[in-house]
């Protein structure tokens, strides 16, 4: 953080003050976080929870002895990606990949265009790679809110992300994908599994790290899965009966504070941005933390200081008057300079059209990103000692992907350092990058399930 913004920009120091979380404040969050997790378990409260907890079906994690050739199809924002897999031994996994551009028409038009559409893709790489008359299993990471009726049966429950095609919420996306591919006569392949991204993530983790438990993205979106004891996943049939003692739970937990719980930390910033957003009020929690939200709750704070000649004096231009503009890769790139020099700052602000080498506007723009970025590591840091504490675990690995915490260059280390004075010695835990969760995972899924 700079010296003193306290004095240096005193009006920008008070705004980024109502960002600040406070230790009390996020074990209140652990709490409430808890309740909400816990009522989206139970049967009788489920279907109020807001916070869905919804079963995964895997029971199983990856022992590292899997072997064998996969296909993974990984949908989960505007490029989906078809992967071949091959599991040669533990420490030897081969994989080919292509992606696909999804089209504004195809994200916001028939769901059908959408199924054909990948059908075509999945059609044509399988026959690039000459297999398409092998019947391969087929993981598919389908990274938008499901609920899971069966390993490969999963019902969905609405688009997010900016899609929202036609005839689809509702539908078993495994059976419009399969009458997709079906539709076309030209193609083996069998699905045998549906995931989302975090459990993808969890399992491809879980492929080297037996103590894996947790699956993270931040990334566009937040969300995480865990691992929870088949006893407690009420909303499992066999919860009683079950021999296998553990579940992955898909949180879907963006969606923590859709009922107000988190208000009592959320400032003016969050409401503009919400509101603005394709899906007013829900996914409070994501929009505090995720890729798609960052950069415009940073702009919001830029351009109210600009509107009262408080920072980018006599300068102003469209592109940061735009709402969504402020990408928050820029974020990343103005916290990655050495403290004291602010090239990528200026660099930034020029693309926005506003020149400028003011050393002390340019400061105050990098407290303002840390001060973004700063809660939404903290708010993360407290949805991953929930589930530590959720499931008692001693000592965790914890699978993450998503390009805020890739790139981000402080997250990992924000993430540790509040971890820590969270659990205070009561668990050891290790953050790790998770290798093409969505991809590699979706195979692993599709290996331990086929």
């Amino acid at each position: 953080m700079p010296s003193n913004p306290q004095n240096d920009f005193p009006e920008a120091f008070e705004i980024c003050q109502k960002f600040d979380i406070s230790e009390e404040q996020m074990r209140e969050i652990v709490h409430r976080l808890t309740k909400e997790i816990n009522m989206g378990l139970a049967k009788d409260t489920h279907p109020r929870a807001v916070v869905k907890c919804f079963i995964t079906y895997v029971q199983d994690l990856p022992t590292g002895k899997e072997r064998g050739k996969y296909l993974a199809l990984d949908l989960g924002g505007t490029n989906f990606r078809v992967l071949l897999v091959t599991l040669k031994s533990e420490s030897e996994i081969n994989i080919e990949s292509k992606s696909y551009a999804i089209s504004k028409d195809l994200m916001e038009g028939p769901g059908k265009n959408l199924f054909d559409f990948i059908a075509e893709c999945l059609a044509s790489y399988c026959k690039e790679m000459h297999i398409e008359k092998e019947n391969l299993p087929l993981g598919f990471t389908f990274s938008f809110p499901l609920q899971q009726v069966g390993i490969n049966k999963g019902i969905m429950i609405t688009w997010t992300k900016g899609f929202k095609c036609d005839g689809v919420v509702g539908k078993n996306v495994v059976e419009l994908l399969q009458d997709a591919i079906n539709r076309r006569g030209d193609l083996k392949v069998r699905i045998v599994a549906i995931l989302n991204d975090t459990t993808g993530t969890l399992m491809s983790c879980a492929f080297a790290n037996r103590n894996c438990r947790i699956g993270l993205i931040v990334g566009t979106g937040t969300n995480a899965c865990y691992v929870e004891k088949t006893s407690n996943t009420e909303m499992f049939e066999g919860y009683q009966t079950s021999n296998k003692p553990n579940m992955i739970v898909n949180c879907e937990m963006g969606a923590f504070g859709d009922n107000g719980v988190l208000d009592f930390v959320r400032t003016s910033y969050d409401r503009a941005v919400d509101k603005q957003s394709i899906n007013p009020k829900r996914q409070t929690f994501e929009k505090c933390i995720s890729g798609m939200y960052l950069g415009e709750l940073v702009r919001h704070v830029v351009v109210e200081l600009m509107g009262k000649g408080l920072l980018f004096k006599g300068l102003n231009s469209q592109a940061i008057q735009e709402m969504w503009r402020f990408n928050t890769s820029y974020i990343s790139d103005i916290e990655s300079d050495a403290v004291g020099v602010h090239r990528q700052a200026s660099m930034v602000m020029d693309q926005l059209g506003i020149r400028t080498n003011v050393e002390k506007d340019l400061e105050c723009l990098r407290y303002i990103c840390q001060t973004v970025s700063t809660r939404s590591a903290k708010l993360t840091s407290c949805a991953l000692v929930c589930l530590i504490n959720k499931m008692n675990s001693k000592d965790c690995s914890v699978g993450i992907d998503g390009g805020v915490y890739r790139y981000h260059p402080h997250y990992h280390r924000l993430l540790t350092e509040n971890m820590n004075m969270l659990l205070k010695g009561s668990a050891k835990f290790e953050l790790i990058v998770s290798e093409d969760g969505s991809g590699r995972g979706a195979a692993l899924i599709a290996a331990v399930s086929a």
